[in-house]
């Protein structure tokens, strides 16, 4: 029998993360298009403003979502970080518009994102599916996010916020040319 050939698999995905006018564009859309699944607003403006990975977006439960009646916040890390009024809107509206199906399902597990399958979240790929045909480019969008995030603040201070290690929000930030290197957390009041 002769031998089969097949060409190499070649996966064309830049990686490189987006600019940071770009990414705004996409989140602005995010937020107003109402043609658009909530499911698919309310992750994506999670992956564009919080740098959150779909792993951990998919995994985040009611009780990471704190309304206090003024602000509205979700627990990626520590502290709780606050959600701007149009994200808090979204977050707000998506659990509402859930079918009672999925929450009846999941009686065991009050997941954000529930998946098909009873007390389980919603499987990352099949999110991330969405987001693409949403037009969303949520690897890069996320990289972009964090990488502004690193240059605004203290990567340590990012790290412990955005629930990332100290060590990568540390890496990011001198790759991306910030100048808080030399910051050193913890007390300084003295």
């Amino acid at each position: 029998m002769p031998r089969l050939a097949l060409p190499p698999h070649v996966i064309k995905q830049d990686q490189a993360p987006m600019r940071q006018h770009r990414r705004l564009a996409v989140l602005r859309r995010v937020l107003h298009d109402e043609t658009l699944p909530l499911r698919v607003r309310t992750a994506a403006s999670l992956v564009l403003l919080y740098a959150q990975p779909i792993s951990r977006v998919v995994r985040l439960t009611a009780e990471d979502v704190i309304d206090d009646g003024d602000a509205l916040m979700v627990r990626l890390g520590d502290p709780p970080s606050p959600l701007p009024g149009p994200v808090a809107s979204l977050v707000r509206a998506y659990p509402a518009e859930q079918p009672r199906l999925a929450r009846a399902s999941s009686r065991s597990t009050a997941w954000l994102f529930p998946g098909r399958q009873p007390g389980h979240p919603m499987d990352p790929s099949s999110l991330l599916d969405q987001l693409r045909a949403a037009g969303v480019p949520a690897q890069r969008g996320r990289a972009s996010a964090i990488r502004q995030l690193v240059l605004q603040a203290p990567a340590p201070v990012v790290a412990r916020a955005l629930g990332y290690h100290d060590k990568t929000t540390t890496h990011l930030v001198t790759e991306a040319g910030g100048t808080w290197r030399r910051y050193a957390p913890g007390d300084h009041s003295r």
